[in-house]
C-alpha cells in the first residue's frame, strides 16, 4: 500500500514540474511554438479599392447616346448592319474584370465618327498601398502624358496645352487651302474660327466629374487639308480609371469640328458613366 502512495505523489509532483516549465498566455511567459522576433511586425492589408469588377464595355453605353455622338449610325440602310454598328466591337482583353473597351464608327454625309470607351480597375499587390492610391499614381501618369495645363493660383487654366498651339496653325492653313465659293466661305468661315479654341475650351482639368478627371482636345490634320479632332475626357472614381476618346473628321475640305459640341458630347457621355458606377 505505501508503494502505492509514493507512485501516486510523484505523478503528482511531476504534473506540477511540467506546468511550471510550459508555462501559459496567462502569465505572460512565451510558450513551446511562439517567435518572439515576430512581436509588432504583423501589417494591416491597404484597402482594396471600391469596384472588384468592371461593367460589359459595349453594353454601356446607351443607343440615344450613340444616335448623339455618331449622327451616321441612324443612316445605315441595312438593318443587320446598323444593329452590328450600335453593338460595337469589343477590345481584346485576358481579363474584363481588369480592363474592358469598346469602338464604335459611323459614317454620316458629313463627317466619320469614331468612339472608343475603356474601363480600368487598379489592383494594388502592395500591402503599403491602397488600390486608389495606386489607380491616383496611373491617373497622374495619365495627366502628365496629355500635358495637361495646371490650374492658376486664380483658379483658371493656365498656359496652353501641346494640342492647343497646333491647333490655331491647323485653323490658318485650313483657311489658306480653303475653297473660294460661296458655299465654301460659307462652311468654312465658323469652322475656323471653332479651330482657335477659346481658353474655356482648351485641355484642361475638371472638378465635377469623379475623384479627379481631364478633357483633352486635340486639332491634327488626316491630310493636307481635312482635319481631325480628337477629345478625349478621363476621369477617376476609387480605383476605376474610365478613358473615353471621340473623334470626328469632316467629309467637306477645309471644315472643322466644333469643339464645344465635341466636348460637351463626351463629358455628358463622361457624366452617365461615372453615375452608373456609382461614383
Amino acid at each position: 500500500m505505501q508503494r502505492k502512495a509514493y507512485v501516486t505523489g510523484v505523478a503528482a509532483l511531476l504534473a506540477v514540474l511540467l506546468a511550471g516549465c510550459t508555462g501559459s498566455s496567462d502569465d505572460g511567459g512565451p510558450t513551446d511554438d511562439s517567435n518572439p522576433g515576430e512581436a509588432g511586425t504583423a501589417t494591416a492589408a491597404a484597402e482594396p479599392g471600391r469596384y472588384d469588377t468592371l461593367p460589359q464595355a459595349c453594353g454601356a453605353v446607351s443607343r440615344s447616346t450613340l444616335d448623339s455622338l455618331l449622327p451616321g449610325i441612324r443612316q445605315i440602310a441595312d438593318e443587320a448592319q446598323r444593329t452590328t454598328a450600335y453593338a460595337g466591337e469589343a477590345t481584346l482583353t485576358y481579363d474584363t474584370d481588369r480592363k474592358a473597351g469598346c469602338r464604335w464608327k459611323a459614317t454620316s454625309a458629313d463627317a466619320t465618327d469614331r468612339l472608343f470607351v475603356d474601363f480600368e480597375r487598379v489592383v494594388s499587390y502592395d500591402n503599403a498601398v491602397s488600390a486608389d492610391s495606386q489607380a491616383e499614381a496611373l491617373f497622374v501618369k495619365k495627366v502628365t502624358a496629355a500635358a495637361i495645363p495646371q490650374p492658376t493660383a486664380s483658379g483658371s487654366s493656365g498656359g496652353t496645352t501641346t494640342q492647343a498651339a497646333p491647333s490655331a496653325s491647323a485653323s490658318a492653313s485650313a483657311s489658306a487651302s480653303a475653297p473660294t465659293s460661296p458655299a465654301a466661305s460659307a462652311s468654312t468661315s465658323p469652322s475656323a474660327s471653332a479651330s482657335a479654341t477659346p481658353a474655356d475650351l482648351q485641355s484642361r482639368l475638371l472638378d465635377d466629374l469623379g475623384d479627379e478627371a481631364f478633357v483633352d482636345d486635340a486639332l491634327s490634320s488626316a491630310g493636307s487639308t481635312v482635319k481631325q479632332r480628337v477629345v478625349t475626357v478621363a476621369f477617376r472614381t476609387s480605383n476605376v480609371i474610365v478613358t473615353i476618346q471621340y473623334e470626328e473628321q469632316p467629309t467637306t475640305v477645309g471644315v472643322v469640328p466644333d469643339s464645344k459640341e465635341m466636348q460637351d458630347r463626351a463629358r455628358k457621355l463622361a457624366a452617365q458613366l461615372a453615375d452608373s458606377l456609382g461614383g
